[in-house]
């Protein structure tokens, strides 16, 4: 077997402590890659790979990225949820006696990145420990370390709130102790880390002084500890943890959340067709994170929910103000993330700029909130700081238009620093002289072409063509590197004036360094400042955003209800009315309150049930988060939650099928539900029998009116449930009217009270364009189960399809004993049978036809022996 190079080993012992990592290991200007690591990056990233190996090792798989372009490479490996170990030389390699030292000074992973593509600009990036306890409860602590917030919670039963803690906050990375069960969250793409410690290191107890709970302090204890062991740097932006009760906003589920549409569509998974993409009006990309935040987590405090509504009242009043304002807030920057990237230590100069430049934005904002004479904007603007000294600093110290490295110099502003600004005075007269020497040399050589230049290699040099060479004087031009076509000279002029300008640029570049570094530590001081700002402006341009939304799509102001009175007059869904361009949507009325607690919809497919029930939850919804609603009047109640049960969707990951999902949902909703919940169920008990499904769906029903008492909105197919009207005192039936013209349907949208007449499944059909021979003998069939079926007082149930045409061939059959009334329940029917007012006598003619027309076997005949068959007795009839 091949020895090893002393440099394998080193990679070998390294990577042993991070083998759920890339490690990227610094040779040079590279980053590179070995062995296994090697292949699969490869792979994932697109780019060569190779082998190293001598005589005295074997080959080995290995590939590499440029140091200066990591960035890219370490973003795609985020994105695709892997974990990076960044292992840098530690000592200069010129000093260094055998292999250079290295270690690894972070590890990068998809809850700890700070940078890059993985960072979206409207989204926090979440990291999140589970530390669960032996009476099945587990203590929830999340945080975003570009922002430094964290927020924890004591969570309850595992199977519910711990899944929906985790998906509602969309966690990137869960850190778990190493007897974890992973398989409690099977359901999830979560990364997962482990970490032992759950000692809280001293440097972190001030994030729980505000606060004592052992239970809480564990999770606390095992986030920072693999923060201290994987970052390396101290993160003194981490703001004090936050404790908070799941309950204590509307408590909405992955599935209603998904169902609803709030932050993303329901078929591409994209934030366009979504709730937020129409009410997210912010300027700035922490308003947009707080409207996500605020859209997934609705009030229930009504005071609060009252001064967010008073000050976008304010808003829409005050016009002109509120556009200067969105004005101003553009020129705003993410001062959270910009606090974050200073305590972190990768903030640059154009960075600090940027802060500047948005802190001398906020006295014009504060005085604008002023004028609008809104006592809570008053509130806010009390709370604010006004930065007069750090805005000071950074406008005496930074450059207008610094680079972005903060090495190379240009950073610092002139007249901040006395020693500095002699080094760059010694540079500028120096190369005003050099500039002077060249004119000078070719003045007293006769030389034209004779140029002085400089490179980073050989410093200054005079440069003559080799035909001018002879007309050079001698003894003074000493020779200092030969071209093809030239050679270089210097002078000892120009040698003394080199070591002057170099030694001065290199002084300055390198005194700008450490003077960015020293403000750069100035500007950690005002980070808690700067956080409490940034959360007032992300407000402000919240509730900008909803009354520019309100404004713009006319919106009223809702009220609160202490009766449980749930009125909507002229409803709107607010995005489908939206991507209709602000067409003829059709606006609808709700009308529920104690002795009205459930509407039962029947209709066609595609009438708008769902709809009328999606809109009603997100009106409230908006409601809650002290938004305007797309109404003409609105009184709400106060939800608690809100459980949808809405649309069709296995759930492969896990085996389970459509009804499977359905069930479960609904299982849910009526175990969490209380009075004070709203319950959304659309065509329950469709993924079964016919039989089965009928007796799920009024069963589910009698339990919500007669155990649960929430606000419901139910919707079905099954026309017989509409009977229980009659016997449940707080049920009530309402249609989405449709009409028939000329053969076809019209959807009028429009949800009335009673029961729908009819499903018009064909018709819908049609307008699928279904093959004609299809909907042909669809409607030969309707019209001979219609006929054949049981009246209202013989049939529950709809039959399923099997079960109509086995009582259709009962039904023709001569020698098969009639079915008798006693065979099927009594119960009322939706479609009464037409009553005849008299007999009416027919010729011969007619009734030779009819006679003809009932002996004829029709579900033996083909579509087109059906249509002559049709056009034949149709001409007998005519004639």
């Amino acid at each position: 077997m091949a020895q090893e190079t002393p440099m394998i080993k080193q990679y070998k012992q390294i990577k042993s402590e991070y083998e759920d990592a890339f490690l990227f290991f610094r040779l040079g200007d590279f980053y590179e890659l070995f062995f296994d690591d090697a292949i699969k990056a490869a792979r994932e990233l697109e780019i060569t790979l190779t082998k190293r190996g001598s005589k005295n090792e074997q080959d080995i798989p290995m590939c590499g990225v440029p140091y200066h372009s990591a960035e890219q490479y370490i973003s795609t490996l985020i994105e695709k949820g892997y974990k990076i170990a960044i292992c840098e030389q530690v000592e200069d390699p010129k000093t260094a006696k055998g292999v250079v030292k290295r270690e690894v000074t972070q590890l990068i992973t998809p809850g700890t990145v700070m940078e890059g593509k993985a960072i979206q600009e409207n989204e926090n990036n979440f990291i999140a420990a589970l530390y669960p306890f032996n009476d099945k409860t587990a203590a929830f602590i999340k945080a975003d370390l570009t922002t430094g917030e964290t927020a924890a919670a004591v969570l309850g039963n595992q199977q519910s709130e711990w899944e929906r803690e985790i998906t509602r906050s969309d966690i990137k990375e869960l850190v778990v102790p190493p007897d974890f069960h992973e398989d409690i969250l099977r359901g999830s793409a979560i990364i997962f880390s482990i970490e032992p410690s759950v000692e809280l290191a001293p440097e972190f107890e001030k994030l729980c002084e505000q606060w004592s709970n052992e239970k809480l302090q564990k999770a606390v204890a095992l986030l920072t500890n693999y923060f201290k062991r994987t970052q390396k740097r101290a993160l003194s932006h981490l703001q004090p943890v936050r404790i908070y009760k799941p309950n204590e906003h509307m408590q909405l589920d992955l599935h209603s959340r998904r169902n609803l549409e709030l932050t993303e569509s329901l078929r591409e998974k994209k934030k366009k067709g979504s709730l937020l993409w129409l009410m997210d009006q912010t300027v700035t990309a922490m308003g947009g994170r707080l409207a996500k935040k605020w859209l997934e987590e609705p009030l229930l405090n009504i005071d609060t929910i009252h001064k967010r509504q008073s000050l976008v009242e304010s808003l829409l009043e005050y016009f002109f103000e509120r556009e200067d304002l969105r004005d101003r807030l553009r020129h705003v920057y993410d001062l959270e993330r910009l606090a974050g990237k200073t305590s972190y230590g990768n903030v640059n100069a154009r960075e600090l700029v940027q802060l500047r430049r948005s802190l001398q934005e906020l006295p014009n904002i504060f005085t604008l909130l002023k004028k609008l004479n809104n006592e809570y904007a008053g509130e806010l603007v009390d709370e604010v700081e006004h930065f007069h000294d750090l805005r000071q600093l950074l406008e005496d110290s930074l450059a207008e238009d610094p680079p972005l490295s903060i090495t190379d110099g240009g950073i610092i502003r002139e007249g901040y620093n006395k020693q500095l600004d002699e080094y760059r005075e010694a540079s500028t007269n120096g190369k005003e002289w050099i500039s002077k020497l060249e004119q000078q040399e070719r003045s007293e050589t006769g030389i034209k072409s004779l140029k002085v230049g400089f490179n980073k290699v050989f410093g200054y040099y005079i440069e003559v063509t080799k035909p001018n060479i002879p007309s050079l004087p001698e003894g003074r031009y000493e020779r200092k590197q030969t071209l093809t076509n030239a050679e270089r000279f210097i002078t000892p002029e120009l040698k003394e004036k080199e070591s002057l300008i170099l030694g001065a640029e290199q002084n300055s570049t390198e005194l700008e360094h450490k003077l960015f570094l020293e403000l750069r530590e100035k500007v950690k001081k005002f980070i808690p400042r700067l956080q409490k700002t940034a959360r007032i402006i992300s407000e402000i341009d919240v509730l900008q955003g909803f009354a520019l939304v309100s404004e713009q799509n006319q919106y009223v102001k809702p009220e609160f209800s202490n009766d449980r009175t749930f009125t909507i007059h002229e409803g709107r869904h607010p995005v489908v009315e939206h991507m209709l361009n602000h067409g003829d949507y059709v606006a609808n009325d709700i009308f529920m309150h104690g002795e009205r607690e459930m509407l039962l919809i029947t209709g066609p497919n595609m009438a708008g049930k769902s709809t009328y029930m999606r809109q009603a939850a997100l009106i409230s919804v908006m409601a809650q988060t002290g938004c305007f609603v797309p109404a003409a009047q609105a009184k709400l109640p106060i939800f608690d939650q809100i459980f949808t049960r809405i649309g069709a969707a296995d759930d492969l990951a896990s085996g389970q099928s459509t009804f499977m999902v359905e069930m479960l949902e609904t299982k849910h909703a009526l175990a969490k539900a209380t009075p004070n919940s709203l319950i959304l169920l659309d065509e329950i008990g469709r993924g079964t029998s016919t039989y089965d499904g009928m007796a799920l769906a009024q069963s589910i029903v009698e339990y919500i009116h007669d155990h649960v008492g929430a606000k419901t909105l139910f919707s079905t197919h099954y026309h017989e449930l509409t009977t229980l009207e009659e016997a449940m005192t707080k049920l009530q039936n309402v249609h989405v009217r449709a009409v028939e013209e000329a053969g076809e349907i019209v959807f009028l949208h429009k949800v009335e009270e009673g029961k729908a007449d009819r499903s018009y499944g064909i018709y819908v059909a049609k307008l699928a364009e279904l093959p004609k021979d299809v909907l042909l003998r669809a409607e030969v069939l309707l019209a001979e189960f219609e006929q054949t079926a049981p009246s209202a007082e013989q049939s529950g149930f709809d039959k399923t399809y099997e079960e109509q045409v086995i009582q259709s061939q009962y039904a023709a059959s001569s020698e098969q004993e009639s079915i008798t009334t006693e065979e099927y329940p009594e119960q009322l029917s939706l479609f009464q049978p037409e009553q005849k007012s008299a007999y009416v006598s027919l010729d011969e003619n007619t009734e030779a036809v009819i006679k003809e027309i009932k002996n004829t076997d029709v579900l033996h005949m083909s579509p087109i022996e059906a249509l002559e068959a049709l056009y034949k007795y149709q001409r007998k009839l005519r004639s």
